[in-house]
């Protein structure tokens, strides 16, 4: 790693993430890009560091705290951060000593004008080394870093013994799940991914798998030449639920990137697909994964869900609604979530899906589809939230609806599949 301090990349980063409130997955995938050029090891040492002290951050300040005066919440940002990328290498990185750890963040402790404050980082640092594994805790917030009050409406919400067990998965290793693009057999991807030293792992979903081996998916050129398209055993679960017969007719009222919409078209052989979402960037992004994929039956437009479309009353078979929720579900992939989101927040996103549920759901024909899906676990926004729907709504009737938590297969989602009488 010579002559690019890694360490002083990732604590820029997570400043901005944890101090100043950037999305970890965007910001830190544009960090990534930016240095695309450093070694695989050295991206991954990156993306390890800074992803694993998002996610620990609560336990990280708990160890923090039980060896230094001064409380981590009272540190100056930079220090705070360090300090934590210090516990999290000493805890749960193998990559250098312990001792060597200390003398890394000593140093940039005084690179960055924190001399005065070196002394405190190191003999703090040290402390926490001579002590490692002295300090842990059976309270699932601490252990798992989650906000209390999401583990307290879990444990009220599905039992204590679930809770432990969504908490335990979102540590666990997520494999990369990906759609392959029917034009092609799935064996011949195979065979062409392992061409390029990366292996891919049949699911349990027709043309559905799972890959790794690969540095980033944007440098693998069947990615580029739109042959499979990264989507979440999940999310690609709403197509195979919702039944679609091959001339149906689809509007996705909240698509981008788009990954749904585009299933549905590979589904359909004389059906079309309308895509919408609310701003440019948006379907900038739905059309960019059009082109990609060649769909021909896709086309993508810019509409606020919460405003009613007179012209799409009764007009569709199938209406997709993956509507914006508190993604408490994909904590894994976006580990700054539990910090952002509050039980205020989320009675807030409620009322957005009611609003917006009830415009959406009279685009449905008679004797047509309404699937409802979000990728959180909460039954306010979920379970509870199609209760109150059908009782405004009585003339659909749920067919098939699912919870999903969190597992090595796929994130925590929901989905609720409803048939208009």
């Amino acid at each position: 790693m010579a002559g690019i301090n890694i360490r002083e990349i990732a604590a820029d980063t997570l400043v901005e993430i944890l101090e100043h409130g950037q999305f970890s997955h965007i910001y830190l995938k544009a960090v990534l890009d930016k240095y695309g050029y450093l070694e695989k090891t050295e991206r991954a040492f990156l993306n390890r560091l800074v992803n694993g002290v998002v996610e620990r951050k609560i336990e990280l300040d708990y160890i923090i705290d039980n060896y230094s005066k001064t409380k981590a919440k009272k540190m100056k940002p930079f220090i705070r951060t360090i300090m934590r990328m210090g516990v999290f290498e000493i805890y749960y990185m193998d990559s250098v000593p312990d001792s060597a750890t200390c003398n890394e963040y000593v140093k940039l402790a005084k690179k960055r004008s924190f001399a005065g404050l070196s002394g405190f980082v190191n003999g703090v640092l040290r402390s926490i080394a001579r002590g490692k594994g002295q300090i842990s805790t059976e309270d699932l917030s601490i252990k798992y870093s989650m906000p209390q009050w999401i583990v307290d409406k879990w444990t009220k919400d599905y039992g204590k013994e679930v809770t432990a067990q969504i908490l335990e998965e979102f540590f666990t290793e997520e494999k990369l799940c990906i759609r392959v693009n029917r034009k092609l057999d799935e064996v011949e991807l195979a065979k062409r991914l392992a061409n390029n030293g990366i292996t891919y792992e049949k699911s349990d979903l027709p043309h559905a798998g799972y890959i790794s081996g690969y540095d980033s998916v944007a440098s693998i050129p069947e990615f580029n030449e739109g042959l499979f398209y990264v989507q979440d055993y999940s999310s690609q679960l709403v197509a195979h639920v919702a039944q679609a017969k091959p001339a149906d007719n689809v509007i996705d009222v909240c698509a981008a990137p788009g990954g749904k919409a585009l299933h549905f078209a590979e589904i359909l052989t004389d059906g079309q697909v309308l895509a919408r979402d609310l701003t440019d960037v948006k379907i900038g992004l739905i059309n960019e994964n059009i082109a990609r994929v060649g769909a021909k039956n896709v086309a993508a437009e810019k509409w606020d869900a919460t405003v009613l479309d007179e012209d799409s009353i009764r007009k569709y078979d199938i209406v997709i609604a993956d509507l914006p929720c508190s993604g408490l579900g994909i904590i894994r992939k976006k580990p700054d979530i539990k910090y952002n989101q509050t039980e205020e927040s989320l009675t807030e996103l409620s009322k957005l899906q009611s609003q917006i549920l009830d415009n959406v759901c009279q685009y449905v024909k008679e004797a047509g589809t309404l699937c409802y899906s979000t990728c959180t676990i909460n039954k306010d926004e979920n379970e509870n939230q199609v209760e109150a729907f059908l009782t405004r709504h009585p003339e659909f009737k749920v067919q098939e609806m699912k919870q999903l938590f969190p597992d090595s297969k796929h994130d925590g989602f929901f989905i609720c599949v409803m048939r208009k009488n």
